[in-house]
C-alpha cells in the first residue's frame, strides 16, 4: 500500500460528524495540521466497529494547540487514518 501523504504535506480532517463510532475525535474536524510521518497500515476503526475490515494507512499528523483549541502554545499529535484526511 503506497503512501498517499508524507512529511511535511499540509493536510486538513474531515468536517463528517457519522452516525457511528469513529476516532477522528470532534476537536480535530475541520482543522489543518502537518503530516510528521506513518503510524502503519492498520483496519479502520470505524469500519471494524460495524463487523468489516478495511485496512489502511494511518497517519501521524502534528496540529498546532492554537488550531484545535484556540489557545496554548504546544502541539497535539494524533495518528488518523487516510480517510479522516484530506489536502489542505
Amino acid at each position: 500500500m503506497s503512501e498517499r501523504y508524507h512529511p511535511g504535506d499540509r493536510v486538513r480532517t474531515s468536517t463528517v460528524d457519522p452516525d457511528h463510532h469513529t476516532r477522528l475525535p470532534h476537536y480535530a474536524r475541520g482543522k489543518s495540521g502537518t503530516v510528521i510521518g506513518s503510524d502503519g497500515v492498520h483496519p479502520l476503526a470505524d469500519l471494524s466497529a460495524q463487523g468489516i475490515e478495511q485496512p489502511q494507512q494511518v497517519y501521524l499528523v502534528r496540529f498546532s494547540a492554537q488550531e484545535l483549541f484556540g489557545q496554548g502554545d504546544h502541539t497535539v499529535t494524533l495518528s488518523l487514518w487516510e480517510d479522516y484526511l484530506g489536502d489542505e
